[in-house]
């Protein structure tokens, strides 16, 4: 059931997360990572790219949750989402691991596609004046890489990352770091994203409305202040009234 009843005349802030929800993380993940296997030769190991790219994507989806909670580093994170599917084919090279890592890291932030009708949805915001900012756990010199490579940079008024926060999505001390640096409160502003837990959860915890953009068919409870989405283009249409 969706609760949230979208009036734009009460959101005078937008708060955005960037991979998935304005940078497709998953297509250009998916390019980067087929340039780095078969750099890496990794061919000779695995019957197919399929087959490592849906090894990989399941143990880097677990990690980040785990360093969303603060359970584990990212120089832990690093290493164990190229070790776990290498160790399936009988490598267990942390060295290799991270080195894999770093190169992925590398040809990632070149990566320019983007979220369907993400452009369209800021230049929205732009038009009607809506001050847009970024709000991301991810690592701080890949982020800005990949806004300059992508040119959407100058469409934020602030860039908020869990390192300048000292603090990651779900934990309410990002939010009021952002909310902060806006001069803005919790009730005027939309928080747009695709993680339930780190970008939905958090935001509603701390009085924020949020638009939950699931790209996945799976059901969740949808809390009081919230409206799933499917597509960037419902947010600007809800926001157009």
């Amino acid at each position: 059931m969706n609760h949230l009843i979208i009036q734009p005349t009460n959101y005078k802030y937008i708060f955005l997360d960037l991979d998935d929800t304005v940078w497709d993380f998953r297509a250009n993940a998916e390019v980067a990572l087929h340039d780095v296997f078969y750099a890496e030769q990794l061919n000779d190991y695995f019957d197919s790219f399929e087959t490592f790219f849906h090894l990989y994507s399941k143990r880097n989806l677990e990690l980040w949750v785990d360093y969303a909670r603060g359970n584990i580093t990212r120089e832990y994170l690093s290493i164990q989402r190229f070790l776990y599917p290498l160790q399936k084919v009988g490598i267990g090279d942390e060295k290799r691991a991270l080195q894999m890592n770093n190169d992925f890291l590398a040809v990632l932030g070149e990566k320019t596609l983007l979220v369907p009708y993400a452009s369209e949805l800021m230049d929205y915001c732009r038009s009607k004046h809506l001050p847009m900012t970024i709000v991301s756990n991810g690592f701080a010199e890949i982020q800005y890489r990949k806004l300059r490579n992508t040119d959407i940079e100058h469409y934020f008024a602030h860039i908020v990352l869990s390192d300048s926060a000292d603090a990651l999505k779900p934990n309410p001390a990002i939010f009021n770091y952002a909310l902060d640096v806006n001069g803005a409160s919790a009730e005027e502003t939309l928080m747009i994203g695709d993680s339930f837990e780190a970008d939905i959860l958090g935001a509603t915890n701390v009085g924020i409305d949020a638009l939950f953009l699931n790209h996945s068919d799976k059901q969740y409870e949808i809390p009081e202040r919230v409206l799933e989405i499917k597509s960037l283009k419902e947010a600007i249409e809800l926001l157009e009234g």
